[in-house]
């Protein structure tokens, strides 16, 4: 009698055929995503993660200053710097004149306590400290010659300062940015109130964004249901009108409307020609018409995702409610409504995202008390050349995004496992 081969052998070689194929499988799609993986690494993560890590960079004082902060390391920053600091700041200077670097370090200095830009660079211009000789000063008396140059080396605000920023690192951008500062020691406390400006700059956005979003989802919802109730024919046709903004430059339409909402504009016309008001109405460089243009710039951000959801809502469901005794508006709120909840919460964070983060409408249709925190980002990139302090308001903008973002995904997780 005839015994059948093992089948061990060939069950082990199919394994191994399905092992490759499944990993042939695998690396073309890898292959296949793997451009748009680089790119969004190279445009977006890569980006944020600088503007993070710049936001806490304090490196001017640390790598300028290196043998002042080595000194002032033990220092109890209640009584006179000792000599060894004074001698590492002429050293410092010294150097920081030779390589062009004291003019950023003044900057920094300045940020923080005001007239320390002179007293820097009055010192570096002075340097070195020779005696009659004209050979350098020891280290004894360096002290009492940096304080002949400047009275003010006497004094310990301008130490402590160098002495509390001594590390690469801080939040001394990221505390300015709420308006908070750390004092000589370190502790965390409150800015003076003349330089406290930016929670009420952030309060200014966050207020500018929600009204913009209700307008846009008060005009929006009705405009997304009508279109919803049409056939797929005139609705495809509506929707064109609706993406048309999308085809034409945000400036373009922000210009527009300055030339629309102008005293001698189209709009105060035809308020007055109705006999609606009987003088022209101020519409520009005010909230009001920084509310116009954020509000139609923005509208199809509001439409599309309320037209997909209720597009997708069987109209059935209403004919039930009313045909079991409800009134339509009560069927309508209680039947219809609940459902476009995901639209509206995810056109709602798309729009309030967006209208956080503007900057040209407020810029060209606004006043003064109408720019937002990406007004104050520009303002610090492209004129104080503070990268640091924009960076840091940029990463609050960024952290406040992201806390709008979980919010959402919890109170949609939430009405998902209610349903």
């Amino acid at each position: 009698m005839s015994m059948a081969p093992p089948a061990a052998p060939q069950n082990s070689q199919l394994k191994r055929e399905l092992r490759q194929a499944l990993f042939r499988k695998r690396a073309a799609a890898l292959a296949l995503i793997a451009p748009l993986a680089i790119f969004l690494l190279l445009t977006f993560l890569v980006p944020i993660a600088m503007l993070l890590k710049r936001a806490v960079e304090n490196p001017e004082i640390a790598t300028t200053l290196p043998h002042t902060v080595a000194a002032l390391s033990n220092w109890d920053r209640k009584s006179s710097p000792p000599d060894a600091a004074y001698a590492g700041l002429a050293t410092d200077l010294l150097q920081a004149r030779e390589d062009s670097s004291a003019g950023s370090l003044a900057r920094r200095l300045n940020s923080e306590i005001s007239g320390a830009r002179s007293i820097i660079m009055k010192t570096a211009r002075a340097l070195p400290l020779l005696d009659a000789d004209g050979k350098p000063l020891p280290p004894a008396q360096i002290k009492q010659a940096l304080i002949d140059i400047d009275e003010q080396w006497s004094q310990l605000p301008y130490w402590q300062v160098i002495a509390k920023n001594g590390a690469p690192y801080s939040p001394y951008y990221v505390l300015a940015a709420l308006d908070l500062k750390q004092d000589a020691f370190g502790h965390i406390e409150k800015a003076d109130p003349d330089a406290s400006v930016y929670q009420k700059i952030f309060g200014r956005t966050f207020w500018m964004g929600l009204v913009a979003t209700l307008a846009c989802l008060v005009l929006g919802y009705p405009l997304a249901y009508w279109l919803s109730t049409m056939s797929e024919r005139r609705a495809n046709l509506f929707m064109i009108l609706v993406l048309i903004p999308f085809w034409t430059s945000i400036l373009v339409r922000v210009a527009a409307w300055i030339v629309l909402l102008q005293s001698e504009g189209l709009v105060n016309k035809a308020l007055m020609a109705t006999g609606l008001t009987q003088a022209p109405l101020e519409l520009l460089f005010n909230r009001i018409g920084v509310y116009i243009a954020m509000t139609h710039i923005l509208l199809p951000f509001m439409i599309l995702p309320l037209y997909s959801v209720m597009k997708a809502i069987p109209p059935t469901y209403m004919r039930a409610a009313v045909s079991l005794g409800s009134h339509p508006f009560a069927a309508f709120w209680r039947v219809y409504v609940p459902q476009t909840y995901p639209g509206i919460g995810a056109g709602a964070l798309l729009v309030f995202i967006l209208s956080v983060g503007y900057y040209i409408a407020p810029a060209l249709l606004g006043g003064p008390n109408e720019q937002m925190v990406s007004y104050y980002i520009a303002y610090f990139t492209n004129v104080t050349i503070n990268w640091g302090m924009a960076c840091a308001l940029g990463a609050l903008l960024f952290a406040a995004t992201l806390v709008l973002y979980g919010v959402y995904r919890r109170f949609t997780k939430n009405d998902v496992a209610m349903g």
